[in-house]
């Protein structure tokens, strides 16, 4: 496989209230525009270290917030992305759009565990299962280094995928916004501003 950049779009108004998001959208907050701007930075520091990123394949989900992460951790450095439907957020069916708190009203005991289970039973919903296939799908597409832009579920499908993982297991990878996971070998190093930079 070749090396990948895995980034999560910055948060979101309906992060900062607990809102699943899914197949709906809202825009980024003042700080979800800062995780954007952070990861702009951490790719500005792997070109200083003469990582070719242009000639590397750029994809985003097209839903609004990866593609206003993109075109902000992007456009500094004179990169585009172009999109793929396939790096979209796990669609949550009838939940979309809903609290925590509604969600446990019609499913008393389902956050009891404190993990991200209820992505997988959503009513309506596209399971793991579903996101696996299409992750699969976009990960046997590649045929040169690349940088995905997309969202907290997809993206730890995508990661446990590229470990050689069960999908299943997407609730034991590390989440994160504001950072860039950097996946080669089945391993992933976590980037943030701080972190020295790998070798490619």
């Amino acid at each position: 496989m070749h090396p990948l950049l895995i980034l999560r779009h910055g948060e979101t108004t309906w992060n900062a209230e607990k809102r699943v998001q899914g197949a709906l959208d809202s825009p980024l907050t003042e700080t979800g525009v800062s995780h954007a701007k952070a990861q702009g930075q951490i790719l500005g520091q792997l070109l200083a270290a003469g990582w070719d990123l242009p000639a590397w394949d750029i994809r985003m989900s097209p839903q609004g917030r990866s593609r206003r992460t993109a075109e902000l951790a992007l456009q500094p450095h004179g990169l585009v992305a172009r999109e793929d439907a396939r790096l979209r957020e796990i669609d949550v069916g009838r939940w979309s759009g809903w609290t925590r708190p509604m969600i446990a009203e019609e499913a008393p005991g389902i956050f009891d565990d404190d993990t991200l289970e209820f992505y997988d039973v959503a009513p309506g919903g596209e399971g793991i299962v579903g996101l696996e296939v299409r992750a699969r799908g976009v990960l046997d597409s590649l045929s040169a280094p690349s940088i995905f832009f997309t969202h907290g579920i997809t993206s730890r499908v995508l990661r446990c995928l590229l470990q050689g993982l069960p999908a299943s297991d997407f609730d034991e990878v590390e989440g994160g916004q504001g950072i860039i996971f950097f996946m080669k070998d089945r391993k992933s190093t976590k980037l943030t501003l701080q972190s020295p930079i790998p070798s490619v």
